[in-house]
């Protein structure tokens, strides 16, 4: 039998989701590093093995579904109210923008003195204000780090959650999906053929579903023992190999041509597997993403996010390729190298500009610790 959300929350962490944060952060990190020592994206000029490491972008689409499920959470235990919208902001606030400056100006500094993100020129004035203000997918610029465009999507997301818990408290789960899903979908029909409509897909928009998925999703910590028992991982299942089987068979490049379909097809999936591991099944998958290495770094999987684009161009191309060309022997290199680099350098990163701020919700509380550790 499953467990409640509740039995398998310890202190209200529902366990499996830090080791799902991690996994996720992990893969990024082995998406890059395919990515240059394999050129040619969206062509997979690999050994068909290897073929799913392209595929990067669907980690952060579980990243978006796993953003809106955390962070719904707590207001669907509490019949869908938020509280503050203003202590909400503030919260997030305090939570990402710390770590998110802090890797803006590492990965600046990176870029201005030693190398720029591939395909990017070096960061200029304007690169510094949109990354700073969390807009570099509304207006263009240098990237100074190529995974940073998708903390702008998500920091838009969080102006829109406070309405989305407000329709689910008033109207359903099936209210909020059917609106949020046709504006979306009526955005990705009429983007080819419209100009106006076209500038919109700047904004990922195809996440705004995958968000509400997640919220939605959220529901089952407050759900019936009856809900709570269904096979929500084989349903999670079910609603996979469809899109694994379009994957497989359209190939790489049509996949990369249509990301916003393929995350739209994904998200279900995305949100029912997390529905499963809020219940705590499949028992040893959830047993799995809690063990204590798969916690520790989904504990500072932000970080690991923010910060390992730099270092994996840095190492690739600096000293990887300089000895080996590109193929299985840099992936290989690059990867032995840059795994163990980026995770200890997001860990110790965190520990200064993620971790602390975790801890201590306010400045007084921050200095305090600080204080207490220094005396």
């Amino acid at each position: 039998m499953g467990l409640t959300a509740d039995q398998v929350s310890t202190r209200g962490r529902l366990a499996g989701l830090d080791g799902l944060r991690g996994l996720a952060a992990l893969f990024v990190v082995l998406h890059h590093c395919w990515l240059l020592s394999f050129p040619g994206f969206p062509v997979n000029g690999a050994p068909a093995w290897t073929g799913w490491l392209l595929y990067g972008h669907f980690a952060v689409v579980v990243f978006i579904v796993l953003s809106g499920f955390s962070l719904a959470v707590s207001p669907a235990r509490n019949g869908w109210r938020l509280g503050s919208t203003r202590t909400f902001a503030v919260r997030r606030a305090w939570r990402i923008l710390p770590p998110y400056w802090a890797a803006l100006l590492f990965s600046l500094v990176i870029a201005w003195t030693v190398i720029p993100q591939p395909g990017q020129g070096v960061p200029t004035g304007q690169s510094v204000l949109f990354y700073g203000l969390l807009l570099q997918d509304v207006f263009g610029s240098p990237s100074p780090n190529g995974a940073m465009w998708s903390i702008a999507v998500e920091a838009q997301l969080y102006f829109v959650f406070p309405l989305m818990l407000l329709i689910l408290r008033k109207r359903g789960a099936a209210a909020l999906l059917a609106a949020v899903s046709v504006l979306v979908v009526a955005v990705g029909a009429l983007a080819p053929v419209v100009p106006a409509v076209d500038v919109l897909m700047r904004l990922t928009p195809q996440f705004a579903v995958l968000f509400a998925v997640g919220a939605v999703c959220a529901g089952i910590v407050r759900a019936e023992e009856r809900q709570v028992r269904l096979p929500w991982h084989w349903f999670a299942a079910a609603a996979a190999v469809p899109v694994l089987l379009l994957i497989v068979l359209a190939g790489s490049e049509w996949v990369v041509a249509n990301f916003f379909w393929v995350d739209l097809a994904i998200g279900p999936a995305a949100g029912l597997l997390l529905t499963a591991v809020a219940t705590g099944r499949p028992v040893p998958l959830v047993r799995l993403l809690d063990t204590r290495p798969l916690r520790r770094l989904g504990s500072f999987s932000y970080s690991l996010y923010l910060i390992h684009a730099p270092l994996v161009v840095m190492l690739n191309r600096l000293v990887v390729a300089p000895l080996v060309p590109p193929g299985m022997s840099m992936f290989l290199l690059t990867l032995v190298l840059a795994v163990p680099v980026c995770v200890g350098a997001a860990w110790l990163f965190a520990s200064v500009f993620e971790l602390p701020f975790q801890r201590h919700r306010s400045w007084k509380g921050l200095r305090e610790a600080v204080r207490g550790r220094f005396r």
